[in-house]
């Protein structure tokens, strides 16, 4: 079965991998491990993608999967509780900190302007690349990886108060960014 994916096409995937997977683990040969077994997973398992989504979301996919078990594996995490975040005040984030249904990526790559959804994307991976790299890790680990608010503290030795603060400033910034490139 083949991917219908460029060679050019899977190295720009796999940078991009790359550079989300460094991110999480704060380890440039940790993070190429973590992406060569993403590849090799959806290589091995490629009779299973079923070409509902695009190849990238499913091996990005993949990859947070693997970064997920790592973070586990390390023994750096807690059990999730419900916390409440007092500093949710920007539109495009619910009181829990996640994606509003209206602005919901996954609402966005469903609609009918998938054209605008992509642009969307190239434009909001822009925008992540201007935060501070330490908020930036901590937004995707939230929002991507979909962590609780224990987890990313203990994997960064942060309190809740700061970690709330930290995505509140991170979210301001995307937020303007966003408002300013669409």
């Amino acid at each position: 079965m083949e991917t219908g994916i460029s060679d050019k096409e899977l190295i720009q995937i796999r940078e991009q991998m790359l550079k989300f997977a460094t991110l999480q683990v704060s380890n440039p040969v940790l993070a190429e491990d973590l992406v060569q077994e993403s590849f090799l997973s959806a290589f091995n398992h490629l009779e299973q993608f079923k070409r509902q989504a695009a190849f990238k979301t499913w091996v990005f996919a993949i990859l947070k999967n693997k970064i997920i078990d790592f973070l586990r594996q390390k023994g750096k995490l807690v059990l999730e509780t419900e916390i409440e975040d007092e500093e949710q005040t920007n539109h495009f984030f619910d009181e829990g900190g996640h994606w509003k249904a209206e602005h919901s990526p996954l609402d966005l790559e469903l609609s009918e302007s998938a054209v605008y959804s992509e642009e969307f994307w190239l434009i909001f991976e822009t925008c992540l690349t201007c935060l501070p790299a330490k908020q930036a890790k901590i937004f995707m680990m939230r929002e991507f990886l979909e962590l609780s608010s224990e987890e990313i503290c203990q994997e960064n030795q942060l309190s809740i108060s700061n970690l709330h603060t930290t995505l509140y400033r991170a979210r301001l910034q995307l937020q303007n960014c966003l408002s300013h490139k669409l």
